[in-house]
């Protein structure tokens, strides 16, 4: 299998913990219910992915990629109508670069490394 298939998952776990973290840190200093439940919902659900990761990789990363690319429709949008970077932009870099590893990881699979 390619590399970038193999770590991919481990990608999941961070971007889940930093969804998860960003949720609960909305909510404690914004006091934002929204950021709170979207974040617990969207890493949970990223954690869920993780661990079909062993199972039926294609379907965890799937569901990775999915949640991912969400995210970063959401994240563009709030940075565009808020311009700050804090923590819209941000969020919405790192949700990009999660959804490029997932997918690349999705397209390579299968693939030996030359």
């Amino acid at each position: 299998m390619n590399n970038l298939f193999q770590l991919a998952p481990w990608f999941i776990l961070i971007y889940a913990a930093v969804v998860l973290l960003g949720g609960i840190i909305g909510y404690l200093k914004a006091k934002s219910k929204v950021s709170l439940i979207m974040g617990l919902s969207s890493g949970v659900s990223l954690l869920v992915a993780w661990f079909l990761c062993g199972k039926m990789p294609v379907v965890g990363l799937g569901i990775a990629t999915f949640i991912a690319s969400v995210l970063l429709v959401v994240f563009i949008m709030r940075f565009f109508r808020t311009r700050v970077f804090m923590p819209a932009g941000l969020m919405m870099v790192f949700s990009f670069a999660a959804t490029v590893v997932f997918a690349l990881g999705l397209m390579t699979m299968g693939t030996s490394p030359a």
